[in-house]
């Protein structure tokens, strides 16, 4: 049995870097006890059986933050670890409109704060982050919108 069977399907991510009409920018926070404490992160997830990386995307974008996006605009797609097949795919979303979270209960610690883009990319470069695909998807974002 291969590594890859122990652990499951190989399943892609998706990660967003939400972008309303002030320039904030959606982010989460939570405890990781596991990790050394609170984190931040963007709003994204797992692919879902049968969705495209834009589909999981509005998903856990919808679910964690309560946000709905008219403009998506992909940022790429990279590999997530060496030793695996999966990729996260980092997209920017504009045109937002808001609504209630939709968390589930591993994700009911989930705060939901709207930070200015430079500060989100400070707390990236201080190390706040927990995963590697938020950090490269605000810098990614910063220099679609710089262009």
């Amino acid at each position: 049995m291969s590594d890859a069977s122990r652990r499951g399907a190989v399943r892609d991510a998706s990660v967003t870097v939400a972008r309303d009409a002030d320039g904030m920018v959606a982010v989460l926070t939570a405890e990781f006890p596991q990790h050394g404490g609170e984190y931040v992160f963007l709003p994204g997830g797992r692919r879902e059986d049968g969705e495209t990386p834009e589909e999981c995307a509005r998903r856990e974008l919808r679910e964690e933050a309560g946000v709905t996006a008219q403009t998506w605009l992909p940022l790429g797609s990279y590999a997530i670890t060496l030793n695996s097949t999966a990729r996260i795919h980092l997209f920017l979303a504009e045109g937002l409109t808001c609504g209630p979270q939709q968390l589930t209960p591993s994700e009911e610690s989930f705060k939901l704060m709207w930070w200015p883009m430079p500060d989100a990319i400070r707390a990236a470069t201080e190390g706040r982050f927990l995963l590697q695909g938020g950090p490269l998807a605000l810098l990614l974002a910063q220099q679609v919108i710089a262009a």
